[in-house]
């Protein structure tokens, strides 16, 4: 697991070319770099009307336990020399849009797998649960959604994924609720990967 680590340490260091260019994907999909022109087409009479001014869009958090993603080789606990592969998230970003009564956000996250010692299938699922939660006292789930993408291994053994979500959609807080409290909260759901049972076996 030390070998796992120390490689992933190394790959947030000193990213692939193929990092790279995924980088700027993720950026590109939520706008990066279109500000400086935002500002250079202002009108002489100020900057336009904001239709989501007011709009409070949830911070990305990742729940507890839920960073990182270990699969062994079956029969095995994700330890050691025991680990096939491990998956962690790297990057988030958020955006929201008012859509009527609802509030309809699209939330990127970006991670890295790596082979670990008992080496990595060819491919690798990677399952991801968002959701959004009214924190406070008592917290509350607003809605939940699991997402999954697939990731080719290469030789290297260190492999960048990326998973867009932008179906997540939400009702506005209704009055008197404090949109501060709510919150994107995100983390590997390996659960995801099962389909769900009939609620009659228990």
């Amino acid at each position: 697991m030390a070998a796992v680590l120390l490689a992933m340490g190394a790959a947030a260091v000193a990213p692939p070319a193929a990092a790279q260019s995924l980088t700027d994907r993720f950026k590109s999909l939520f706008g990066g770099g279109s500000d400086d022109k935002e500002q250079q087409n202002l009108p002489a009479g100020g900057p336009p009307v904001d239709p989501t001014e007011g709009l409070t869009c949830p911070q990305v958090n990742i729940r507890a336990g839920a960073s990182t993603y270990a699969v062994a080789v079956p029969g095995k606990q994700a330890v050691g020399n025991d680990v096939r592969f491990q998956a962690s998230i790297v990057k988030t970003a958020r955006e929201c849009n008012l859509n009527g009564a609802e509030i309809v956000a699209k939330i990127g996250i970006q991670g890295r797998v790596v082979a670990g010692p008992a080496g990595a299938p060819a491919t690798v699922d990677i399952p991801v649960r968002i959701a959004v939660v009214q924190g406070g006292i008592g917290e509350k789930v607003i809605a939940t959604k699991a997402y999954r993408t697939t990731v080719q291994m290469t030789g290297d053994g260190s492999v960048p994924f990326t998973i867009v979500a932008e179906d997540m959609v939400y009702p506005v807080p209704p009055p008197g609720a404090n949109a501060d409290n709510y919150v994107f909260y995100i983390g590997f759901d390996p659960q995801a990967l099962t389909p769900e049972r009939g609620k009659k076996r228990k």
